[in-house]
């Protein structure tokens, strides 16, 4: 009897002894995939990037420059920004809303912009960089959702084919005086619309690139390099640039000169 009671004794206490561990590893698995979640999940906030404009920015006479000698110094803030941008997989930036994919694609083009300076500074333009046979935003030297890309690629085979929106050429920036400013906080899906007006409004009314003499606007080649994005025809584009500027009782529209010189802080202090 009393050997009986052992065995019965033992046995009962088997199954807790089981459940308990099994509850142990279903925890330890739940704890392991809740901090994979964090250490994979994408900020969408984009906090890297905009601590670096934060920095490493300056708006002087409604143009902004960057300190690129600031961010050699530093250049592990870039490159881990970088790093989280081309973790993201196929798969889980198909699970991204449009206005986080647009984020996405106009903080890339920015932060590898930057980059691309950072990785031939000193520069007096980023022309400079290209050669005879290609230019720099051919070079395919980034590295987004599984595979290589230029800066081409980003700006015209995916947002200006899949977003149909003119005001991103007025956010994304091609590291030149002449180009509209980098934008000096990250675009963040839940002020994106707000965040292109604000630039495109900033670009517009900045009178170093356009503006009205008389009866003729002149205005930034963007809107001739590009019109096809703003109607295709002057009219058109008339209609867009009159939300931000007076276009009544023009005579003509005239293109200024782009100045490709470094967008710099060496620059900007000259000035």
């Amino acid at each position: 009897m009393e050997a009986q009671n052992s065995s019965s004794k033992t046995f009962s206490h088997g199954p807790k002894i089981s459940q308990l561990e099994t509850l142990m590893k279903k925890t330890i698995f739940l704890v392991f995939m809740f901090y994979c979640t964090l250490a994979f999940s994408f900020d969408h906030q984009h906090q890297k990037w905009n601590g670096i404009l934060q920095k490493y920015t300056l708006l002087k006479k409604k143009q902004v420059f960057v300190d690129y000698k600031g961010l050699l110094k530093n250049t592990s803030e870039l490159n881990n920004y970088l790093a989280n941008l081309s973790e993201v997989t196929p798969k889980s930036f198909a699970n991204f809303t449009q206005n986080q994919k647009l984020c996405f694609w106009i903080n890339a083009y920015n932060a590898f912009t930057v980059k691309l300076i950072l990785d031939h500074y000193p520069v007096k333009s980023i022309k400079n960089i290209g050669s005879f046979f290609s230019s720099p935003w051919s070079k395919e030297f980034i590295f987004l959702l599984g595979k290589k890309m230029s800066l081409d690629q980003i700006e015209h085979e995916t947002i200006r084919r899949k977003f149909n929106e003119p005001r991103i050429h007025f956010a994304v920036n091609c590291a030149s005086v002449g180009c509209p400013s980098l934008y000096q906080e990250a675009f963040r899906a839940n002020k994106i619309h707000e965040q292109l007006e604000a630039a495109t409004s900033a670009f517009l009314k900045n009178h170093n690139k356009n503006y009205r003499q008389d009866k003729v606007l002149y205005l930034s080649k963007i809107f001739k390099w590009y019109s096809e994005d703003f109607g295709d025809n002057e009219k058109n584009i008339l209609a867009f640039v009159g939300q931000y500027l007076d276009v009544k009782g023009l005579s003509s529209v005239k293109y200024l000169d782009y100045d490709w010189s470094l967008n710099s802080l060496e620059n900007g202090l000259k000035n």
